[in-house]
């Protein structure tokens, strides 16, 4: 779950434990369109989920049910637990409902004491249960009887993205995995953004984007989604809530909530893509603990930016296509909501560095080396981390007394230009 903060205690949802488990099906209603970008009435408690029909190819299990697909919830089929609950991995089978389809699932129980409650837990099944988008994880059924509460997921095989960024041993992802995981990830944040109603996520991070078995991305983790702004709106108010290191900093200081504060989140996101280090990371230099205060000084300086490229990348990439990732991420991780992108841009300009970039790799234009050591000389692999840390740290404090793009630390109010991503992106050294 990471590092979550919350303004004030959680508050559940009311609860009739006394009312009746629901049973294996749901009754005959009008079917909600799932593939509609408008959001349906969602319930407003248990009670109200108990006594309603169901959503649409949403399962309603048992517990019994439940505990035959984890084989009684042996501890070897856990996947991961976090301060929710655990979640395990499953099989729902003839021999768990008659006459069910073979199916791997993820199925998530909430921890009655953890940091999330009904609350958390009914967004869940709300949200899952009415939107259905490639780039979001399918909810396939829930629990609620008595004091009970699963989410049954599709199992997405390869784990979440956190997993394979950051592992220690073993493959890195690929800058072509990373980008289309970039990609996928924003087709799933604009679409929520592109709701009726705008759907703001508020948790984005790596650990709540699973991959499939061909790493295709989805977002996951609802518990802590809520309407956006409607009409004359200009955001919702709300308890700060989150992740350190992701979560929009106009949010944290005032609780107000827009899409943009979604898209600070994505902006941090690609930045750990970019260049293979955590949003917080104490193990680092004091001045490198939080990614975004040390990296994104250095992301507009051509030179500063290949020095702190994730080095396990090197020559699968063109020198113009990082420069543009590194815009756009500037761009997403700007103090002023209004100087960042729609996640409908983010997602246009992303498929246009992938595509413009995979040409470039093919035709062998532009392949970066981001170490050489000069010649003469052998160079060993700490020397050239102690190296590039101190080039970061003086490319940071270079940057504060001579700002790039003429910009201020406040940065003044521009709303967000495309053409700040053109090709001609120039480094402000000499």
């Amino acid at each position: 779950m990471g590092i979550c903060f919350s303004s004030e205690k959680q508050q559940h949802s009311n609860c009739n434990q006394t009312s009746p488990p629901v049973g294996h099906g749901s009754a005959a209603c009008p079917p909600p369109d799932k593939s509609a970008i408008n959001t349906p009435l969602a319930s407003k408690n248990v009670k109200d989920l108990r006594q309603s029909p169901g959503y649409i190819n949403v399962s309603i299990f048992t517990y019994d049910e439940m505990s035959l697909a984890t084989k009684r919830f042996r501890p070897e089929l856990i996947l991961g637990e976090g301060g929710f609950g655990v979640v395990y991995k499953g099989v729902v089978d003839d021999t768990v409902r008659t006459g069910y389809k073979t199916t791997q699932v993820a199925i998530k129980e909430l921890n009655r004491e953890g940091y999330q409650g009904d609350r958390e837990w009914l967004a869940e099944v709300n949200y899952l249960g009415q939107l259905s988008h490639p780039n979001l994880v399918k909810l396939i059924g829930y629990c609620c009887e008595d004091e009970h509460r699963l989410l049954v997921y599709e199992y997405m095989a390869s784990g979440s993205l956190e997993k394979h960024l950051f592992r220690r041993v073993g493959c890195t992802l690929t800058w072509s995995r990373r980008m289309k995981i970039a990609l996928d990830a924003a087709k799933g944040l604009a679409f929520l953004h592109g709701a009726e109603r705008p759907i703001i996520y508020r948790d984005f991070k790596t650990s709540n984007i699973l991959l499939d078995g061909d790493f295709n991305a989805k977002l996951s983790d609802f518990g802590l989604a809520k309407e956006g702004p409607m009409g004359d709106q200009t955001h919702v108010s709300t308890r700060v809530m989150g992740t350190y290191g992701y979560a929009a900093p106009e949010y944290v200081m005032t609780g107000h909530l827009t899409a943009r504060s979604d898209v600070y989140g994505f902006g941090v996101v690609l930045l750990e893509l970019l260049i293979g280090r955590r949003a917080m990371d104490k193990s680092r230099p004091s001045r490198e603990h939080n990614l975004v205060e040390w990296a994104r000084p250095l992301l507009n300086h051509n030179k500063k930016l290949l020095r702190i490229v994730d080095p396990r990348l090197e020559g699968q990439y063109s020198f113009k296509t990082a420069m543009k990732v590194a815009q756009l991420a500037y761009q997403c991780l700007s103090q002023n909501p209004k100087g960042r992108p729609l996640m409908s841009q983010v997602v246009d300009i992303l498929e246009t560095l992938q595509s413009s970039g995979n040409h470039e790799l093919q035709s062998g234009d532009g392949a970066v080396t981001l170490y050489e050591a000069p010649k003469g000389t052998i160079a060993s692999p700490a020397k050239k981390r102690n190296q590039n840390r101190r080039d970061g740290e003086r490319g940071g404090e270079a940057h504060r007394s001579n700002p790039g793009n003429g910009r201020s630390k406040s940065e003044p109010m521009n709303d967000f230009d495309r053409n700040n991503l053109s090709p001609n992106f120039v480094s402000h050294e000499k």
